[in-house]
């Protein structure tokens, strides 16, 4: 700084109020100083920076799978918040590990990150309480935190998946099989909650043999797929709880001689394109992730209320493949 105030003929305050962005500055004096910072290839030391204000201008973000579509648009959002906030956003993947989780959050709490959105694999957070209590603003996004009280925005899993399926009965289909998630995941429950409501709602039984919940592999959803098209009381529509699960029924029923109604939870790309294009439960993904990123800001900048759980809207699109008939 004395390099550059000597340069550009001013004193270190000034100088200080340039960098930082502070008013008091004139035009001139401000782009004198800038032209001595450039001449001198000098950057900002943002480690002392850090020392003297206590925040690093920095955000973490733990998702369960950077590589998924689903969640791309999600960190977009976040990451636009987050520059529109003049913070740098770190991410990475849990890869649906509760331990990888931990590990990861704490890696980036002990990089000094001001805030932290989870996107929890695991359902006990309680080793984040010492990081929340040293002032680390947290939101959980997706799925609620475990066994704390913490922030969280999700999408409103039951009511998507009991409209995804009431659609099915309006269309005529009384056997509706569900192929989920594994039961430890927060939105295939919530989402195996909302297919038993529809099916109440219209006075149906849903047989155990028609609903299956586990690993998402393409080899499991094949084979539930498979075996609850086929026997003595086939069903005659399918639900499916996320995009990973959809994608694999559609290859299984490209292969059957009779159309099978689908309705999907999570859009997936191309999906407009199939034939029939397939009718899905769509979540906004860019929208949970902005309305997360937006919330932790508010906590950063001093908000103290209570915790509190915002939900989202679904929304069902159709395109043909959950019209088919029975």
């Amino acid at each position: 700084m004395k390099d550059v105030a000597a340069r550009a003929g001013v004193g270190l305050k000034t100088v200080s109020r340039v960098v930082n962005g502070e008013p008091g500055v004139t035009a001139d004096t401000e782009r004198r100083v800038r032209e001595a910072i450039g001449a001198l290839g000098f950057r900002r030391n943002d480690s002392a920076r850090i020392l003297r204000k206590g925040r690093t201008a920095s955000i973490g973000l733990v998702l369960e799978d950077l590589a998924d579509p689903f969640y791309a648009p999600l960190n977009r959002a976040v990451e636009e918040v987050a520059r529109d906030h003049g913070a740098l956003l770190f991410n990475g993947s849990s890869a649906e590990d509760a331990d990888r989780e931990r590990e990861l959050a704490l890696a980036l709490c002990a990089r000094r990150v001001d805030g932290l959105i989870v996107i929890p694999a695991g359902h006990d957070h309680r080793y984040l309480e010492p990081e929340m209590a040293a002032g680390v603003a947290t939101v959980f996004v997706d799925r609620p935190a475990g066994r704390i009280d913490a922030d969280a925005v999700l999408s409103d899993n039951f009511g998507g998946a009991r409209d995804g399926v009431a659609h099915l009965v309006a269309h005529g289909h009384r056997r509706i099989g569900f192929i989920g998630d594994r039961p430890t995941v927060h939105t295939a429950t919530e989402r195996l909650r909302g297919y038993h409501a529809a099916m109440d709602a219209a006075g149906l039984p849903a047989d155990d043999s028609w609903i299956s919940l586990g690993p998402t592999a393409p080899e499991r959803v094949t084979a539930e797929a498979e075996r609850m098209l086929t026997g003595p009381r086939p069903v005659t529509a399918l639900f499916t709880g996320n995009n990973r699960v959809t994608a694999t029924v559609v290859r299984v029923l490209a292969r059957l001689p009779r159309p099978v109604a689908l309705v999907g939870f999570d859009d997936l790309e191309l999906a407009d394109l199939l034939s029939p294009g397939v009718t899905v439960v769509a979540q906004d993904a860019a929208r949970l992730g902005r309305t997360a990123a937006e919330l932790l800001f508010h906590r950063l900048d001093g908000a103290g209320e209570e915790p509190r759980q915002v939900v989202l809207p679904t929304r069902l699109i159709v395109r043909g493949s959950g019209e088919v008939g029975p």
